[in-house]
């Protein structure tokens, strides 16, 4: 999740353990503590695709954080021994371990076992949602002006664990529909990935992987029957197999799950990582290899960073959740205008 959302977590839970002790201080000092794991982005791992899939690794790990969280909760105590180590340690292990914890219900990727297992990705809720941040935001508010709030904190946190829950139902009821409409066109997908547009869990995307193609579509928790569409895009599996030699592009795989996308730009393999944005505007593509004209040569991973979004992506996306243009085609988020093969595949 952003930044904001992580602070105000990590600053109600602060606020819910030892308001009383420090009303003020506990906020503050939680919202600090809450950010800590991210930090993980200012290193350099060396490479693009490194820098991708490492975030979110070590910093994120249960198995790192439970032993520092004890260790900084015993540090805490020798300076304030008025407060005990267990109090302390519920402070730190909560304020720490819920940040990763919330980051797994996002689509990037945590690493939450690292370095072992793979990393989880629930996907029930976009990277940034008021829905979810707002209930909190205003509880250390309050919390903030009249301390220690208590109620307000609790209140607080009482309606966004509330609202994963939600989210979670909302993602098996929409996935359930997406199955049943490609069911009925006679599709089987290898791979189904459904998650929330941007800032709600009301307009919900779902990405399918079919042995030739990838399917996008676009359905909503307001919808009524027949208003999903569905867009096909080709699946290159020459490319895919050119790849799989090469060891970043089985790190890609590993991170996402296989859900990429492989095309040969300017004699240049190019991977996308499909699940992040939308067709056309996917903000993490990686120049893996280049043709020399006999064979792939490998190449040390660059990003590419020409994501291009049309000026109307919000209101198109405003007008889709609440369904008064109940057809969206992903591409028109970038082009700017209904390809005819997205209108005519209305399920």
């Amino acid at each position: 999740m952003d930044s904001l959302t992580q602070a105000v977590l990590g600053g109600a839970l602060g606020g819910a353990v030892l308001g009383r002790r420090f009303p003020r201080g506990a906020i503050l000092g939680g919202a600090l503590l809450a950010t800590l794991p991210d930090l993980d982005v200012l290193i350099d791992y060396g490479s693009a695709v490194a820098n991708f899939s490492e975030h979110r690794g070590f910093s994120h790990s249960l198995l790192v954080l439970t032993p520092f969280s004890l260790l900084l909760a015993i540090l805490l105590s020798r300076r304030w021994r008025d407060v005990s180590l267990a109090r302390w340690w519920a402070f730190t292990a909560l304020v720490l371990l819920t940040h990763p914890l919330l980051d797994a219900f996002t689509t990037y990727g945590t690493q939450l076992w690292w370095p072992l297992g793979e990393p989880v990705a629930l996907s029930s809720v976009f990277i940034i949602d008021p829905l979810y941040t707002l209930p909190l935001l205003l509880a250390v508010l309050v919390a903030l002006w009249r301390p220690p709030s208590r109620r307000a904190l609790a209140l607080g946190l009482t309606l966004s664990s509330a609202y994963l829950i939600w989210s979670l139902a909302a993602q098996h009821w929409m996935t359930q529909r997406v199955r049943a409409e490609l069911a009925g066109i006679g599709i089987t997908p290898q791979r189904l990935l459904v998650q929330p547009m941007p800032f709600s869990t009301l307009l919900w995307r779902a990405t399918a992987l079919t042995d030739d193609q990838r399917l996008e579509m676009v359905t909503g928790v307001l919808d009524q029957p027949g208003s999903m569409t569905l867009e096909r895009f080709p699946r290159h599996r020459e490319l895919e197999a050119v790849a799989a030699g090469l060891p970043e592009a089985r790190r890609l795989a590993w991170f996402t799950g296989g859900l990429l996308d492989y095309q040969r730009e300017q004699e240049q393999l190019v991977v996308t990582d499909v699940r992040l944005g939308v067709p056309g505007a996917h903000p993490f593509r990686f120049v893996l290899a280049a043709f020399d004209g006999d064979d792939w040569r490998p190449l040390p991973s660059t990003r590419l960073s020409d994501v291009r979004i049309h000026d109307g992506m919000w209101s198109k996306l405003w007008r889709r959740t609440f369904a008064i243009k109940p057809v969206l085609c992903l591409r028109t988020l970038q082009l700017g205008e209904a390809p005819a093969d997205c209108l005519d595949t209305a399920l």
